[in-house]
Formats: structure tokens, sequence, C-alpha cells
């Protein structure tokens, strides 16, 4: 079976195979990880009404030797792929599963049970997710800067959590479904869908960003992005299996819907909210000294444990 991966890079791989020694860490002596604050945020005053939670049908946690990663799925983006990921998560199919091919820079890959990047689960194939539909009074955006695609010139912000790339709102009133075009960006973070050549070919395997890639955008479909432990997605071994000389790849532990998880073992985690007066000043703070605005992949959504 063909190798499930972001054929963008088959060429550029090469240049990210070779992991540093720091990040080549024995999986025996990696550190028993407690889940605490992670980050301290330049945030003006905020109040709880700035915060949410994530639903928990729609959140998944991940579990590795370097902490678990917290991954608010995005069902409005991405339905298809949301329902296959949660059907896998709840038969356990990817407990103990490797991440085989990890590129630094780029993402780590996983879901396939033979580890080598062939393998897929027995359920049917997705078909393509790569854009969605928005309303703009029903899925707002905060908007942080413009950037020109493949598509022209959009804008940029973010929905929920999640780094966006959308036509203007305005040319919703233009529509037949008073609606415009949008996609996830794959920043870091971000977490897409592998697949083979086809674009209907998606089916277990997927990928979480290390780093921005925006020559992935509208070719690969984005399920959800991970709002708490993003340190560790760039401690993951690097290697590919079956490449790289003496690889031992990282394993992904366990990986649960959050609804299915005893209250009493759930991670706490708040996000901030997009869209408040709180995040557009936090937003407005990370301008340049000439008051250009911030790449949208270079803002972190801040988040929190929940004070109990």
């Amino acid at each position: 079976m063909m190798t499930r991966i972001a054929f963008a890079f088959i060429v550029a791989g090469s240049l990210f195979t070779t992991a540093c020694a720091e990040e080549q860490q024995s999986v025996k002596d990696a550190p028993e990880i407690v889940e605490t604050q992670e980050v301290a945020y330049n945030l003006p005053v905020t109040s709880d009404a700035d915060w949410r939670e994530s639903d928990l049908e729609n959140t998944l946690y991940i579990k590795t030797v370097y902490g678990t990663f917290v991954v608010e799925m995005m069902p409005e983006f991405a339905p298809k792929h949301v329902e296959q990921i949660k059907t896998l998560t709840r038969r356990k199919y990817y407990d103990n599963i490797t991440f085989h091919r990890v590129m630094r820079n780029f993402m780590n890959q996983t879901g396939d049970p033979g580890g080598d990047g062939t393998g897929d689960s027995d359920l049917p194939d997705i078909s393509a997710e790569f854009t969605f539909r928005r309303s703009p009074s029903e899925m707002p955006v905060t908007l942080v800067s413009r950037r020109m695609t493949e598509a022209g010139e959009v804008d940029t912000g973010f929905y929920k959590a999640m780094p966006v790339a959308t036509k203007p709102s305005a040319q919703a009133f233009m529509t037949k479904d008073g609606k415009v075009e949008a996609w996830g960006l794959h920043c870091k973070s971000v977490t897409s869908m592998a697949r083979g050549p086809s674009e209907n070919s998606a089916n277990s395997q997927f990928f979480l960003m290390r780093h921005e890639y925006n020559s992935l955008d509208m070719k690969y479909s984005i399920w959800g992005t991970t709002i708490w432990g993003r340190d560790g997605l760039t401690k993951i071994k690097i290697g590919t299996a079956g490449e790289t000389p003496n690889f031992v790849p990282d394993q992904l532990i366990s990986m649960r819907v959050a609804a299915d998880v005893p209250e009493e073992d759930r991670i706490a985690v708040q996000i901030l909210r997009t869209d408040t007066d709180a995040f557009r000043t936090y937003v407005n703070s990370l301008k340049s000294k000439t008051g250009k605005a911030p790449n949208v992949c270079d803002v972190e959504v801040p988040t929190r444990l929940k004070n109990n």
C-alpha cells in the first residue's frame, strides 16, 4: 500500500530527517510529565468571561512520554475527519502506535499500526475537507493580518483557537448561501490528516505540526489544533521508520476523547476566547515597533489550567 505522507515534501523531506542529539532522548529515560501551567503570556487584565473550555466530545487527550497533548477538534471544518478520528480513538486504535515519520521544522506523523507509513484502519477512506464555508455571523473570525495565497489575498485570523484564512466577510452578501470560503492554516500545533496521492485517500494517519508550513494549506484536511502541551510537539524523536539509521520511534501511549475520561482525570484547560477585547489587545501587543501586524502563525492563543 502506498505510504501516506504530505506529498508536497517528498523532495524537501531529506532536509529534515536528521535528528539533533537533544531530541534523540531514549523513551525509557524520558521524565514523568506533570500537567502544569506551561506559558506565562503578556495579557491584559482578563475576567472569567474571557475564557472558555473546549467541548469534551470534541477534545482529544494524546498521551506521550513528553506529556499529554490536548487537541480541540473542529467538526465545523472537517466533520467526516473528526468523526473518523473519534471512532478510531474509541476503538483504542491509536494506543501504542508509533510516530513513524517525524521531520524537523515540519510535523509528527502517526496512525499506522504497522509503523512504516503504509497502513490504514479497516474504515473507509475519507473525502477531502480542505476548505469549508462559513457564515460571518455563525462563525466569526477575529482578524489578525492578510496574506497572499493561491486563492489570492485573504484575511487571516482565528476562529476559536484555530488559525484560519478566509475570504472577506463582506463577500457573503454576494453568495447564494450567505457564506464565504475559508480554510485552516498549517501553523504549529495544528492537526491535519495524511493521505496518498488521491485527495480522497485519508484514513487513519494524521500529523501534528511542529512548525508553520503553508504549502500544505488547502491540500490536506485540518481537523484540530493542540491547545495544551504544545512544547512537547518539538520533543518527539526525529526520524523516519525504514529510512533513518538506528531510528527507534517514540510511541503514542494512548488517545482518548475527553468525554470518555473520568472527570477527576480530565485536564481542565481553559482557552482565551478569540472574540474578546482581551484577545484583540493581546494580538495588538504582538505588533512590530512599526505597527506591522504579526503573522497569524506566530500568535499562540493563550491557555491556562482552570482554578478549582
